[in-house]
């Protein structure tokens, strides 16, 4: 019996380690394709300008996927409304073709770090606008795009 009180003890000890999302959004692409024009939009909010937080990136691709990356600008609107562009890169195939993504039927999902350890410089309502920054215009193979803010662990 102590033994079983001890295990029970140490699962909701390791529980409760984990960071929970301070934010976690999801958009489904349309299924004819993404126009390079037509960002995925998230907003969120927080008046937390201690705590560093990390930033990720998730993406669902198809098997017909035709490429090993993919490019993103990601937009982020402040809540004074200036505004920073990054370019990022994920990898989703390596040299061989195989897809890194954990899968899922003929699903890969992809979870990138995109920011480790940001502080938000003002509190207010934050905006995320990520358009793909493929050569073409109408990139197809891509199901959904996401993004997520967790806190750091100390």
């Amino acid at each position: 019996m102590r033994v079983l009180v001890l295990i029970i003890c140490a699962l909701v000890g390791l529980t409760s380690c984990e960071t929970p999302s301070e934010f976690e959004g999801n958009q489904p692409i349309d299924p004819n394709g993404w126009k390079s024009a037509e960002p995925v939009h998230f907003e969120f909010e927080t008046h937390d300008t201690i705590q560093l937080h990390n930033f990720y990136i998730d993406v669902r691709n198809r098997e017909d996927y035709a490429f090993s990356n993919i490019f993103f600008f990601v937009e982020m609107e402040f809540p004074n409304g200036k505004k920073s562009i990054d370019t990022v890169e994920c990898l989703l195939a390596n040299e061989h073709g195989q897809w890194l993504g954990n899968p899922t039927a003929n699903l890969y999902d992809h979870e990138f770090l995109y920011q480790r350890a940001k502080q938000f410089p003002l509190g207010g309502r934050y905006k995320i606008d990520i358009r793909h920054g493929m050569r073409t215009d109408m990139l197809e193979g891509i199901t959904d795009v996401g993004f997520k803010l967790t806190h750091t662990k100390p």
